[in-house]
């Protein structure tokens, strides 16, 4: 697969305090933000999806996605693969470059913030410090992508906030073997808070 992709089919994904706070019988509920966290608009052509992103306890991911969001990365890109009950992944192909630096892998064991329902993480390739540019939205908790026993899991960094019911419609857009048919065009992703 290509760099910084969730290097995870369906299949295979099977075989300190946080500043998002669960009740532990919510796990898949949205977490509440904190008022410390960078919150960010996705705004696709068919609608806008609200998040907060956590720079307390994932700095260097944070760091890195807003980097490219100030950058209008991911202005024009696309969200364009999706596993209904797993995921949406997005980012911006046509702008991917060998020059974007991976970042070294900060997953729940360091952060405490886990791949739940809405939960926005990074995708990557097998090597867990490869992620870049791209990123993907949990459809449904996917406590596979947490790190366990030798699996190094995957990045999230803040969580969904509104909109969620967005999410779970691309999720379930016609795909051929996980790409959508009609990826989802991203005009654009900005800061509204942060």
């Amino acid at each position: 697969m290509q760099r910084a992709h969730l290097c995870l089919t369906l299949a295979a994904a099977l075989s300190g305090p946080a500043l998002f706070a669960l009740a532990p019988s919510a796990a898949s509920a949205a977490p509440t933000p904190a008022p410390s966290t960078v919150k960010i608009a996705i705004v696709t052509e068919r609608g806008t999806i609200e998040v907060a992103l956590d720079p307390v306890h994932a700095p260097l991911t944070v760091k890195n996605f807003l980097h490219y969001v100030d950058a209008k990365f991911y202005n024009g890109g696309t969200f364009f693969r999706a596993i209904p009950g797993f995921v949406i992944q997005g980012g911006n192909k046509s702008r991917e470059s060998p020059a974007d630096h991976p970042i070294e892998l900060e997953n729940a064991t360091k952060t405490g913030l886990h791949n739940i329902d809405g939960a926005i993480s990074m995708a990557r390739t097998s090597d867990p410090n490869s992620a870049t540019t791209e990123f993907f939205i949990c459809d449904g908790p996917q406590t596979e992508l947490d790190p366990s026993g030798a699996q190094p899991g995957y990045a999230a960094f803040g969580f969904v906030t509104k909109n969620m019911a967005l999410v779970r419609s691309i999720a379930r857009l016609p795909a051929e073997q996980q790409m959508l048919v009609a990826p989802v065009k991203i005009l654009r992703i900005y800061r509204v808070h942060g």
